[in-house]
């Protein structure tokens, strides 16, 4: 039996040609802002999913921003609210952006959030968005003009504490820096262990993980860059997929929602990657992404939760790679689908 961590070893993540091959096409640079008008952002469609859980305090600015992306062709919007107790649903039922807005009755977690928006979704290319993200004018068309069957786009964020952003409306006067991200500039604690691999550093790291791996090319095979690796590399916040490829290996592992935070987005990553997905970055499409005013407090709680779910995610990934489960997802979906309130 090969595991999904012993396929990855046999995966490279060389996306060169591919890079090259757009640039030579399009005329305009992998990492450029991609002009509105761009015949080849109207060759696959789009479905924007949104995961949302309690972020009134925002919304009205991420779905602003949606609004005002600059690209020609239509794209749908999904957001699931996952039970929220605040204005988040209501929001969202009124926006003139949404297409969808689907209601969990009881909180489920991101994962199950990400799948029901998936089994709606339309699109070839499903974006997954987070609740709290405010993207720039031009990201949705680089997204839609660069997405393929066979490539995962990854996006960045730039973290803004509540004082400075106080629910997100005009935030966009000012631009998102892409250093502001940890997976491009990096500075590891010393002296206690990390997150991820749990290795402890003696001395002080500048690190540039983006840089140093050559836009995550020299992560293929299983490599790592210290606490980093290629499907961690993959976080939902921003991040662009082939919608038949999450079908195929049966969406986000909803076990992770119930355990608590993180992992389910690295989780799906290696499964994407065992199915021989490249990881390309877009360093052009960061989004700003708004703290909610207790934020200090919701950090401490997912921390306390993610013993729980890194060790479902090594569990998963000592197990087969996923694939063929498109059809045991959509009848999963189907069946959590009747239980859900569809507001528009």
């Amino acid at each position: 039996m090969t595991t999904l961590h012993e396929e990855l070893l046999h995966r490279n993540n060389f996306h060169t040609s591919s890079t090259r091959s757009w640039e030579a096409v399009s005329g305009i640079g992998w990492h450029d802002p991609t002009p509105s008008g761009l015949p080849l952002a109207a060759v696959r469609t789009l479905s924007v999913v949104i995961p949302a859980h309690n972020v009134g305090y925002c919304l009205s600015s991420v779905l602003d921003a949606l609004e005002g992306q600059h690209h020609r062709y239509k794209f749908e919007v999904i957001v699931v609210d996952d039970a929220s107790t605040d204005t988040t649903a209501a929001i969202a039922a009124v926006h003139p952006i949404v297409t969808t807005i689907l209601r969990i009755p009881e909180r489920a977690g991101a994962a199950t959030a990400r799948n029901l928006g998936t089994a709606l979704a339309h699109g070839q290319t499903i974006l997954y968005l987070d609740g709290d993200m405010v993207l720039p004018p031009h990201v949705i068309t680089d997204i839609a003009a660069r997405a393929t069957d066979t490539t995962v786009l990854v996006g960045f964020r730039h973290n803004l504490p509540y004082d400075l952003h106080q629910g997100g409306r005009g935030v966009l006067a000012d631009h998102p820096h892409l250093a502001a991200d940890h997976r491009v500039v990096w500075r590891p604690p010393v002296g206690r262990p990390l997150l991820y691999t749990g290795i402890t550093l003696d001395k002080r790291l500048d690190g540039r993980p983006l840089d140093h791996t050559r836009d995550f090319l020299d992560l293929g095979y299983g490599r790592r860059y210290v606490d980093w690796d290629l499907p961690r590399m993959v976080v939902t916040a921003l991040v662009a997929v082939p919608r038949t490829a999450v079908l195929d290996v049966g969406g986000f592992d909803p076990e992770f929602g119930r355990l608590g935070w993180g992992m389910e987005d690295t989780y799906l990553g290696a499964c994407l990657i065992a199915a021989g997905q490249l990881i390309i970055p877009l360093r052009q499409a960061v989004g700003f992404h708004l703290d909610p005013p207790d934020a200090d407090q919701q950090w401490q709680r997912k921390l306390a939760s993610w013993p729980d779910t890194l060790a479902r995610y090594w569990d998963l990934m000592r197990r087969p790679a996923p694939t063929g489960r498109s059809q045991a997802f959509t009848t999963g979906m189907t069946k959590l689908l009747r239980l859900c309130e569809v507001l528009q």
